[in-house]
């Protein structure tokens, strides 16, 4: 068995090993920067070659550029009105968004109408900067008002995160809190670094209620966040319903890791989460993990197996010992109707379909079989995404390797980026969420070797793999496996304060880069996530104060 990326822990040495410290509060205070020059480009400024300003001490992530308004300061009443650009359903929606953050807390109102007015909080989306793109966004206060522009409602959305970090934290509290509700003046131009900004979750190992991933979903979106990888099969657990082989979930999804009663989502279910998820401006990628990972589908019909005899169902952790059976045409069979029905529940762009740790399969095989398997993926509209492994069939330039390699020498990646591919960036040893922080971490597995903030934040993806360009990295993302993780609070204990770090490095440009300006910033967070009950590991590496 070959040290395991999912698997059975393996002894590596580690680092930071200090003991807990308390979260408390961080007061909001103000930095200085210089004001988005008003001859802008016509196309958005390459990341790298913004030039290094002060960041904002409270807001994660860093943005592309701040200008604070020393002695002005803007603050909620109960007359306070959300504006939304008139005719646009999607404003409206963000603005119903942010009067739902703030409407518990604060026991206002906070009426969602169509229009724009110097006073209350105006979403726009007319006379952004050019620089904004699809997802950037402008942010004014005053002490008359808040002005968001952009040029989409995802835009909008994330100029609503940045807003809310401006405010006292107890405005993340689900019920009523004394005032003020203060926000400092300031002036904010963003704009995000890559396109891709991940985060997965793994509800193979351990099965997630609708209502814990929509929870995921809401704090992951609060960094900006936009796509959730969601791994929903493995050896413990098929957990999406697939109308054409009902026992996947009827027999495949009964148990999960340690033997519980594991679960899965119905089809409406996961339409529902789809949709909450897009809510949030956050596209869903759907992982069917094969030829491997694939004990709970094999388990399920025996038909699946080389020798035609179902194994039992899997409770461990090992990896490696699955495969589907690579020459039997029912295979592709099973194949076709499973992505013909992910891609019908699916409206994004992509369907992930593994390729990781097929250890039981050769690498003839392993060709072969995605060989047949890539162009069902286009057959039904989709473009693949795969763990870096898949890049030895050599899918199209349009498909999409996910590295989550150890190493920061990857010459397959090199490779596929000279064919045209774009890498999603998940270096084990940086993004997993699962490792554990340092030795005396309960939770998580220790194999890719401890992992504590500073690990998480001390890289750059335009830079980590030798040999690969800055422009064949699409994005970054951060895996959070669930062998060991069973509910909510596990799932928040390993992603908080480490998932933040990793979403600053896919928004913030390289020159924001400060490891003891962002432990501050992240310090900030630290009141906002204890409103909200999320059981963060309070690191010693950041100073909660």
């Amino acid at each position: 068995m070959s040290v395991p990326r999912r698997g059975k822990p393996t002894s590596r040495a580690g680092r930071h090993l200090l003991g807990p410290a308390l979260a408390a509060l961080l007061l909001l205070g103000a930095a200085g920067t210089a004001v988005a020059d008003s001859a802008a480009p016509e196309q958005p400024v390459h990341p790298n070659s913004v030039h290094p300003s002060p960041v904002h001490p409270s807001i994660v992530p860093a943005p592309v550029k701040v200008a604070p308004k020393p002695g002005v300061t803007y603050s909620l009443s109960g007359d306070t009105r959300i504006y939304t650009q008139p005719g646009s359903r999607d404003a409206k929606q963000v603005g119903e968004y942010l009067a739902g953050v703030l409407r518990p807390s604060t026991g206002y109102r906070l009426p969602v109408v169509p229009g724009a007015s110097g006073r209350g909080i105006s979403l726009l989306l007319t006379g952004a900067d050019h620089r904004v793109g699809k997802e950037g966004y402008q942010l004014d206060v005053t002490g008359r008002g808040v002005v968001v522009r952009a040029r989409t409602a995802a835009g909008l959305f994330a100029g609503v995160q940045t807003f809310r970090q401006l405010l006292p934290a107890k405005v993340e509290s689900k019920t009523r809190q004394r005032g003020p509700w203060h926000a400092a003046g300031v002036r904010v131009l963003d704009y995000p670094r890559y396109e891709h900004r991940g985060a997965m979750l793994d509800v193979a190992r351990h099965f997630f209620s609708v209502d814990e991933v929509k929870r995921y979903i809401d704090q992951i979106a609060q960094y900006k966040v936009n796509r959730l990888h969601l791994h929903l099969t493995d050896d413990q657990g098929w957990r999406l319903e697939i109308k054409s082989w009902p026992r996947l979930t009827a027999h495949g999804g009964s148990t999960e890791v340690g033997g519980g009663p594991g679960g899965f989502y119905t089809q409406d279910q996961y339409r529902d989460l789809v949709a909450y998820a897009a809510s949030r401006h956050i596209e869903v990628i759907p992982e069917i993990d094969i030829p491997g990972h694939t004990n709970a589908a094999l388990a399920s019909y025996a038909e699946l197996n080389c020798d035609g005899v179902a194994p039992p169902l899997y409770t461990g952790i090992e990896v490696g010992f699955s495969s589907l059976c690579i020459d039997k045409d029912i295979t592709y069979k099973f194949v076709d109707d499973v992505l013909r029905e992910v891609a019908a529940l699916t409206p994004g762009k992509y369907l992930h379909i593994g390729g990781d740790e097929a250890l039981a399969t050769t690498d003839p095989d392993f060709i072969a079989f995605m060989d047949r398997v890539l162009p069902l993926v286009k057959k039904h509209g989709k473009t693949a995404s795969g763990w870096h492994e898949f890049v030895k069939a050599a899918p199209a330039a349009s498909a999409v390797p996910q590295f989550w390699g150890t190493k920061t020498v990857a010459p397959d990646m090199v490779a596929a980026a000279a064919r045209g591919n774009r890498i999603v960036l998940s270096p084990a040893t940086k993004a997993y969420l699962d490792m554990k922080y340092d030795a005396n971490t309960k939770l998580g597995l220790k194999w890719a070797g401890y992992t504590d903030v500073e690990d998480a934040y001390d890289w750059n993806p335009g830079a980590y793999v030798q040999d690969l360009p800055e422009s064949a990295v699409r994005g970054v993302e951060a895996p959070l496996w669930t062998e060991t993780l069973a509910t909510s609070a596990d799932l928040e204990q390993m992603a908080f304060p480490r998932l933040p770090a990793i979403a600053e490095l896919g928004w913030s440009p390289w020159s924001t880069h400060d490891w003891a300006k962002f432990r501050e910033r992240l310090a900030a967070q630290g009141p906002r996530w204890k409103a909200q009950g999320v059981n963060f590991y309070p690191s010693p590496q950041v100073p909660w104060k």
